[in-house]
């Protein structure tokens, strides 16, 4: 896993978001966020695509549900969905198959596997992510700490 380094990576390029980064951002982990800053504020000015799987979604929506704050998760969801320069990636039967694959090969938990395959299905540069796990992956690109 490489460090963020932001010049290997072409004006346009579609970026995999783990969802670390992104609970970093939204929570306002100033520490925990400053290494991934400079990459959120080159989404921001549409240098780059964020792509997000079922998983981030799910992940960042959790903690204000379990919280009891539909209104903080809706604002999440509306931020992450329907924002411009973010994307969604849809699961779907190939996407599936993938992950099962990537599962097997690598023994990553299913959401970890569903993670690196919509980075590959959706054909991102990289998988952007504050988790060594995905270290030995070798079909993309992984940034992170």
């Amino acid at each position: 896993m490489g460090v963020i380094d932001l010049t290997t990576m072409p004006v346009g390029a579609k970026v995999m978001m783990d969802t670390a980064p992104i609970i970093y951002l939204l929570e306002g982990h100033q520490t925990l966020l400053d290494p991934f800053r400079p990459l959120f504020e080159k989404i921001d000015s549409g240098e780059y695509c964020a792509v997000i799987s079922v998983v981030t979604l799910a992940e960042v929506l959790a903690g204000p549900i379990k919280h009891g704050n539909e209104i903080l998760a809706d604002r999440y969801y509306q931020l992450l969905t329907a924002s411009p320069n973010w994307q969604f990636q849809e699961m779907n039967a190939a996407l599936s198959l993938m992950a099962a694959r990537i599962r097997v090969r690598y023994q990553l938990k299913l959401p970890d596997a569903i993670q690196v395959a919509s980075a590959i299905y959706s054909q991102s540069a990289a998988l952007i992510t504050h988790d060594q796990g995905f270290s030995k992956v070798d079909e993309i690109k992984v940034l992170g700490l």
